[in-house]
Protein backbone atom coordinates (compact mmCIF):
# COMPACT_ATOMS: atom_id res chain seq x y z
CA UNK A 1 0.00 0.00 0.00
CA UNK A 2 0.74 3.65 -1.50
CA UNK A 3 1.96 6.11 1.63
CA UNK A 4 -0.88 8.21 1.52
CA UNK A 5 -3.33 5.46 1.32
CA UNK A 6 -1.66 3.81 4.37
CA UNK A 7 -1.76 6.87 6.60
CA UNK A 8 -5.75 7.89 5.71
CA UNK A 9 -6.51 4.23 6.33
CA UNK A 10 -5.25 4.77 9.88
CA UNK A 11 -7.27 7.83 10.58
CA UNK A 12 -9.95 5.94 9.18
CA UNK A 13 -9.64 3.25 11.47
CA UNK A 14 -13.04 2.15 12.05
CA UNK A 15 -14.98 4.13 10.08
CA UNK A 16 -17.87 2.23 7.55
CA UNK A 17 -17.67 3.69 4.01
CA UNK A 18 -20.61 2.80 2.01
CA UNK A 19 -20.57 -0.31 0.67
CA UNK A 20 -19.05 -0.21 -3.05
CA UNK A 21 -20.73 -2.41 -5.09
CA UNK A 22 -19.91 -2.94 -8.54
CA UNK A 23 -21.46 -0.77 -12.05
CA UNK A 24 -23.23 -3.04 -14.82
CA UNK A 25 -20.33 -3.78 -17.84
CA UNK A 26 -21.30 -4.15 -21.46
CA UNK A 27 -19.51 -5.41 -24.41
CA UNK A 28 -18.38 -2.28 -26.17
CA UNK A 29 -20.26 -2.57 -30.08
CA UNK A 30 -18.24 -4.22 -32.29
CA UNK A 31 -17.70 -1.98 -34.32
CA UNK A 32 -15.75 -0.16 -32.17
CA UNK A 33 -13.92 -3.49 -30.64
CA UNK A 34 -10.68 -2.86 -33.12
CA UNK A 35 -10.53 0.71 -32.25
CA UNK A 36 -10.57 0.10 -28.67
CA UNK A 37 -7.24 -2.54 -28.87
CA UNK A 38 -5.52 0.09 -30.76
CA UNK A 39 -5.83 2.61 -28.33
CA UNK A 40 -5.91 0.59 -24.79
CA UNK A 41 -1.76 0.31 -25.17
CA UNK A 42 -1.41 3.74 -25.18
CA UNK A 43 -4.32 4.80 -22.76
CA UNK A 44 -2.36 1.94 -20.07
CA UNK A 45 1.13 3.42 -20.22
CA UNK A 46 -0.82 7.18 -19.43
CA UNK A 47 -2.64 5.74 -16.76
CA UNK A 48 0.28 3.68 -14.93
CA UNK A 49 2.22 7.00 -15.60
CA UNK A 50 -0.74 8.86 -14.05
CA UNK A 51 -1.42 6.68 -11.31
CA UNK A 52 2.99 6.65 -10.19
CA UNK A 53 3.40 10.06 -10.19
CA UNK A 54 0.06 11.11 -8.16
CA UNK A 55 1.32 8.28 -5.30
CA UNK A 56 4.42 10.17 -5.52
CA UNK A 57 2.98 13.65 -4.97
CA UNK A 58 -0.03 12.65 -2.53
CA UNK A 59 2.39 10.84 -0.08
CA UNK A 60 4.69 13.93 -0.32
CA UNK A 61 2.75 16.60 1.11
CA UNK A 62 1.23 13.92 3.54
CA UNK A 63 4.88 12.93 4.65
CA UNK A 64 5.58 16.75 4.86
CA UNK A 65 2.97 17.59 6.99
CA UNK A 66 3.49 15.04 9.59
CA UNK A 67 7.14 15.27 9.84
CA UNK A 68 6.91 18.77 10.20
CA UNK A 69 4.98 17.97 13.33
CA UNK A 70 7.28 15.09 14.36
CA UNK A 71 10.15 17.85 14.81
CA UNK A 72 8.56 19.44 16.75
CA UNK A 73 8.36 16.45 19.10
CA UNK A 74 11.53 15.42 18.71
CA UNK A 75 12.57 19.12 19.63
CA UNK A 76 10.55 19.06 22.83
CA UNK A 77 11.16 15.47 23.98
CA UNK A 78 14.56 16.25 25.69
CA UNK A 79 13.01 19.15 27.50
CA UNK A 80 10.46 17.51 28.94
CA UNK A 81 11.96 14.30 29.65
CA UNK A 82 14.85 16.21 31.58
CA UNK A 83 17.16 15.53 29.56
CA UNK A 84 18.20 18.94 28.73
CA UNK A 85 19.91 19.34 32.40
CA UNK A 86 23.24 18.66 32.66
CA UNK A 87 22.94 16.69 35.97
CA UNK A 88 20.26 13.83 34.42
CA UNK A 89 22.01 10.48 33.89
CA UNK A 90 20.71 10.85 30.29
CA UNK A 91 22.08 14.60 29.13
CA UNK A 92 24.59 12.91 26.98
CA UNK A 93 22.18 11.29 24.97
CA UNK A 94 20.01 14.82 24.54
CA UNK A 95 21.93 15.09 21.06
CA UNK A 96 20.68 11.73 19.55
CA UNK A 97 17.10 13.77 19.93
CA UNK A 98 18.81 16.88 18.51
CA UNK A 99 19.98 14.82 15.22
CA UNK A 100 16.53 12.88 15.07
CA UNK A 101 14.99 16.62 14.48
CA UNK A 102 17.67 17.59 12.09
CA UNK A 103 17.37 13.96 9.97
CA UNK A 104 13.44 15.07 9.99
CA UNK A 105 14.09 18.58 8.93
CA UNK A 106 16.50 16.89 6.20
CA UNK A 107 13.86 14.72 4.93
CA UNK A 108 11.41 17.25 4.47
CA UNK A 109 13.84 19.48 2.52
CA UNK A 110 14.85 16.33 -0.01
CA UNK A 111 11.16 15.52 -0.22
CA UNK A 112 10.17 18.95 -1.39
CA UNK A 113 13.74 19.13 -3.15
CA UNK A 114 12.66 15.91 -5.31
CA UNK A 115 9.14 16.68 -5.70
CA UNK A 116 9.82 19.87 -7.53
CA UNK A 117 12.96 19.02 -9.21
CA UNK A 118 11.53 16.12 -10.62
CA UNK A 119 7.76 17.99 -11.23
CA UNK A 120 6.15 15.10 -9.72
CA UNK A 121 2.71 17.25 -9.70
CA UNK A 122 3.31 17.99 -13.45
CA UNK A 123 3.94 14.66 -14.57
CA UNK A 124 1.31 13.37 -12.83
CA UNK A 125 -1.30 16.20 -14.19
CA UNK A 126 -0.17 15.94 -17.68
CA UNK A 127 -0.47 12.31 -17.99
CA UNK A 128 -4.15 11.82 -15.91
CA UNK A 129 -5.25 13.87 -18.50
CA UNK A 130 -3.54 12.20 -21.53
CA UNK A 131 -4.97 9.31 -20.01
CA UNK A 132 -8.87 11.01 -19.74
CA UNK A 133 -8.92 11.72 -23.41
CA UNK A 134 -7.18 8.39 -24.61
CA UNK A 135 -10.22 6.42 -22.95
CA UNK A 136 -12.75 8.56 -23.98
CA UNK A 137 -11.30 8.20 -27.79
CA UNK A 138 -13.43 5.45 -28.42
CA UNK A 139 -16.74 6.52 -26.97
CA UNK A 140 -16.66 9.91 -29.22
CA UNK A 141 -15.39 8.77 -32.13
CA UNK A 142 -18.88 7.64 -33.37
CA UNK A 143 -19.25 11.37 -33.16
CA UNK A 144 -16.86 12.84 -35.57
CA UNK A 145 -16.95 12.97 -39.36
CA UNK A 146 -14.38 11.62 -40.70
CA UNK A 147 -15.33 12.11 -44.24
CA UNK A 148 -13.97 15.65 -43.28
CA UNK A 149 -9.86 15.52 -44.31
CA UNK A 150 -9.33 19.22 -43.51
CA UNK A 151 -10.30 19.34 -39.69
CA UNK A 152 -8.25 19.26 -36.80
CA UNK A 153 -6.26 15.47 -36.41
CA UNK A 154 -8.01 15.68 -32.45
CA UNK A 155 -11.16 14.53 -32.49
CA UNK A 156 -11.97 16.59 -29.02
CA UNK A 157 -11.16 19.68 -31.29
CA UNK A 158 -13.62 18.64 -33.97
CA UNK A 159 -16.00 18.07 -31.43
CA UNK A 160 -15.72 20.76 -28.68
CA UNK A 161 -14.56 24.63 -28.26
CA UNK A 162 -10.70 24.54 -28.32
CA UNK A 163 -10.64 27.12 -26.13
CA UNK A 164 -12.67 25.70 -23.46
CA UNK A 165 -11.93 22.02 -23.78
CA UNK A 166 -8.59 20.01 -22.76
CA UNK A 167 -7.13 18.81 -25.95
CA UNK A 168 -4.40 16.53 -24.38
CA UNK A 169 -1.52 18.38 -26.31
CA UNK A 170 0.74 16.92 -29.30
CA UNK A 171 0.28 13.21 -28.04
CA UNK A 172 -3.33 12.95 -27.85
CA UNK A 173 -3.15 15.20 -31.83
CA UNK A 174 -0.89 12.14 -33.00
CA UNK A 175 -3.04 9.36 -30.98
CA UNK A 176 -6.09 10.53 -32.99
CA UNK A 177 -4.08 10.93 -36.78
CA UNK A 178 -3.18 7.23 -36.00
CA UNK A 179 -6.25 5.71 -35.69
CA UNK A 180 -8.20 8.51 -38.12
CA UNK A 181 -8.74 5.97 -40.30
CA UNK A 182 -9.35 2.84 -38.44
CA UNK A 183 -11.93 4.72 -37.04
CA UNK A 184 -13.37 5.88 -40.26
CA UNK A 185 -13.49 2.29 -41.77
CA UNK A 186 -14.86 0.39 -38.55
CA UNK A 187 -17.57 3.48 -38.52
CA UNK A 188 -18.80 3.14 -41.90
CA UNK A 189 -22.79 2.93 -42.09
CA UNK A 190 -22.87 2.67 -38.22
CA UNK A 191 -25.25 4.78 -37.39
CA UNK A 192 -27.48 3.10 -40.39
CA UNK A 193 -27.44 -0.10 -38.00
CA UNK A 194 -30.17 -0.05 -35.36
CA UNK A 195 -27.93 -2.98 -33.20
CA UNK A 196 -25.29 -0.33 -33.47
CA UNK A 197 -27.33 2.34 -31.95
CA UNK A 198 -28.65 -0.11 -29.37
CA UNK A 199 -25.46 -1.22 -28.78
CA UNK A 200 -23.66 2.00 -28.39
CA UNK A 201 -26.23 3.58 -26.29
CA UNK A 202 -25.71 0.86 -23.31
CA UNK A 203 -22.42 0.62 -23.47
CA UNK A 204 -22.68 4.35 -22.88
CA UNK A 205 -24.79 4.08 -19.82
CA UNK A 206 -22.85 1.62 -18.54
CA UNK A 207 -19.49 3.81 -18.80
CA UNK A 208 -21.77 6.33 -17.26
CA UNK A 209 -22.74 4.69 -14.58
CA UNK A 210 -19.15 3.65 -13.70
CA UNK A 211 -18.38 7.44 -13.37
CA UNK A 212 -21.35 8.11 -10.95
CA UNK A 213 -20.32 4.40 -9.11
CA UNK A 214 -16.36 5.97 -9.27
CA UNK A 215 -17.23 9.99 -7.72
CA UNK A 216 -19.70 8.58 -5.40
CA UNK A 217 -17.26 6.76 -3.67
CA UNK A 218 -15.06 9.42 -3.95
CA UNK A 219 -17.57 12.08 -2.17
CA UNK A 220 -18.15 9.55 0.55
CA UNK A 221 -14.22 8.90 1.06
CA UNK A 222 -13.42 12.58 1.07
CA UNK A 223 -16.95 13.60 3.71
CA UNK A 224 -15.57 10.42 6.18
CA UNK A 225 -11.94 12.02 5.84
CA UNK A 226 -13.21 15.12 6.38
CA UNK A 227 -14.99 14.33 9.60
CA UNK A 228 -12.52 11.77 10.96
CA UNK A 229 -9.78 14.97 11.11
CA UNK A 230 -12.19 17.19 12.04
CA UNK A 231 -12.69 15.10 15.11
CA UNK A 232 -9.19 14.72 16.02
CA UNK A 233 -8.37 17.83 15.67
CA UNK A 234 -11.34 18.93 18.14
CA UNK A 235 -9.72 16.43 20.81
CA UNK A 236 -6.10 17.19 20.05
CA UNK A 237 -6.67 21.39 20.24
CA UNK A 238 -9.31 20.49 23.25
CA UNK A 239 -7.12 18.60 25.24
CA UNK A 240 -4.29 21.32 24.55
CA UNK A 241 -6.69 23.62 26.59
CA UNK A 242 -7.12 21.45 28.85
CA UNK A 243 -3.09 20.79 29.53
CA UNK A 244 -3.00 24.68 29.48
CA UNK A 245 -5.40 25.47 31.92
CA UNK A 246 -3.68 22.65 34.29
CA UNK A 247 -0.92 24.94 33.88
CA UNK A 248 -2.34 27.15 36.68
CA UNK A 249 -2.62 24.77 38.89
CA UNK A 250 1.05 23.36 38.20
CA UNK A 251 3.72 23.68 36.58
CA UNK A 252 4.95 20.17 34.23
CA UNK A 253 7.12 19.96 31.17
CA UNK A 254 4.91 17.03 29.59
CA UNK A 255 1.94 19.61 29.66
CA UNK A 256 4.34 22.00 27.82
CA UNK A 257 5.18 19.20 25.19
CA UNK A 258 1.66 18.71 25.09
CA UNK A 259 0.80 22.03 24.45
CA UNK A 260 3.39 22.76 21.82
CA UNK A 261 3.11 19.11 20.36
CA UNK A 262 -0.70 18.66 20.05
CA UNK A 263 -1.75 21.80 18.04
CA UNK A 264 1.03 21.26 15.61
CA UNK A 265 -0.08 17.82 14.83
CA UNK A 266 -3.65 19.46 14.45
CA UNK A 267 -2.08 21.93 12.24
CA UNK A 268 -0.18 18.96 9.86
CA UNK A 269 -3.53 17.48 9.77
CA UNK A 270 -5.29 19.78 9.09
CA UNK A 271 -2.60 21.16 5.94
CA UNK A 272 -2.69 17.89 4.48
CA UNK A 273 -6.28 18.05 4.77
CA UNK A 274 -6.34 21.24 3.14
CA UNK A 275 -3.71 20.32 0.72
CA UNK A 276 -6.20 17.77 -0.74
CA UNK A 277 -8.95 19.59 -1.08
CA UNK A 278 -11.17 17.12 0.85
CA UNK A 279 -14.28 19.45 1.10
CA UNK A 280 -14.37 20.60 -2.61
CA UNK A 281 -13.79 17.46 -4.10
CA UNK A 282 -16.13 16.07 -1.82
CA UNK A 283 -18.99 18.69 -3.09
CA UNK A 284 -17.59 18.43 -6.76
CA UNK A 285 -17.95 14.84 -6.77
CA UNK A 286 -21.98 14.99 -5.24
CA UNK A 287 -22.41 17.45 -8.32
CA UNK A 288 -21.06 15.17 -10.67
CA UNK A 289 -22.89 12.32 -9.47
CA UNK A 290 -26.34 14.33 -10.36
CA UNK A 291 -25.47 15.85 -13.50
CA UNK A 292 -24.69 12.63 -15.21
CA UNK A 293 -27.69 10.81 -13.22
CA UNK A 294 -29.53 13.62 -15.80
CA UNK A 295 -27.61 12.99 -18.94
CA UNK A 296 -27.87 9.80 -19.29
CA UNK A 297 -32.10 9.87 -19.13
CA UNK A 298 -31.78 11.04 -22.82
CA UNK A 299 -29.30 8.16 -23.53
CA UNK A 300 -31.68 5.94 -21.79
CA UNK A 301 -34.54 6.23 -23.61
CA UNK A 302 -32.89 5.13 -26.81
CA UNK A 303 -32.78 1.91 -25.21
CA UNK A 304 -36.43 1.69 -24.93
CA UNK A 305 -37.26 3.48 -28.77
CA UNK A 306 -39.08 1.86 -31.19
CA UNK A 307 -37.32 3.28 -34.23
CA UNK A 308 -33.21 3.77 -32.86
CA UNK A 309 -32.53 5.45 -36.10
CA UNK A 310 -34.84 7.79 -35.55
CA UNK A 311 -33.40 8.59 -32.08
CA UNK A 312 -29.82 8.60 -33.42
CA UNK A 313 -29.15 11.86 -33.53
CA UNK A 314 -30.75 12.62 -29.75
CA UNK A 315 -28.05 9.85 -28.74
CA UNK A 316 -24.79 11.77 -30.06
CA UNK A 317 -26.15 14.81 -29.18
CA UNK A 318 -27.01 13.15 -24.95
CA UNK A 319 -23.80 11.33 -25.59
CA UNK A 320 -21.69 14.73 -26.66
CA UNK A 321 -23.26 16.13 -23.34
CA UNK A 322 -22.40 13.73 -21.10
CA UNK A 323 -18.92 13.81 -22.34
CA UNK A 324 -18.11 17.54 -22.24
CA UNK A 325 -19.22 17.26 -18.44
CA UNK A 326 -16.83 15.05 -17.76
CA UNK A 327 -14.15 16.84 -19.76
CA UNK A 328 -15.24 19.96 -17.32
CA UNK A 329 -15.46 18.03 -14.25
CA UNK A 330 -11.65 16.70 -15.35
CA UNK A 331 -10.48 20.49 -16.28
CA UNK A 332 -12.02 22.18 -13.13
CA UNK A 333 -9.75 19.12 -11.27
CA UNK A 334 -7.15 20.35 -12.87
CA UNK A 335 -7.18 23.94 -12.29
CA UNK A 336 -8.16 23.19 -8.09
CA UNK A 337 -4.69 20.81 -7.83
CA UNK A 338 -2.02 22.84 -9.97
CA UNK A 339 -2.09 25.95 -7.68
CA UNK A 340 -1.37 23.19 -4.78
CA UNK A 341 2.23 23.01 -5.15
CA UNK A 342 3.92 21.16 -2.24
CA UNK A 343 3.76 22.96 1.13
CA UNK A 344 6.65 24.54 1.07
CA UNK A 345 6.27 26.29 -2.25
Amino acid sequence: MVLHKFIQKLILTGVKLPGAGTPKKTAPPAALTALIAAIAPVHRIYNARAIEFGHRYRSAFWLIYLLSALAVLFAGLPMALGWDNEHHELNHYSIVWVLAEALVIFMVGLIYWRGHRQDWQGQWLGARTKAELAWYLPLIAPLVDFDDTDAHPNWYTRLFNPEQEAQGGADIDALCASNTNLAHSALAGAWSDPQFVISYAQWTVDILDGQIHYHRNVAHYQHALLHRIHTINTWLFSLTAVAALAHLLFHSKLLTLTTTFFPALGASLHGALAQSEAYRLEATSMRLVAELERAAIPIRSTLSSANPLAASEDLRAAVLSAVALIIDEHQDWHMLVRPHHLPLG
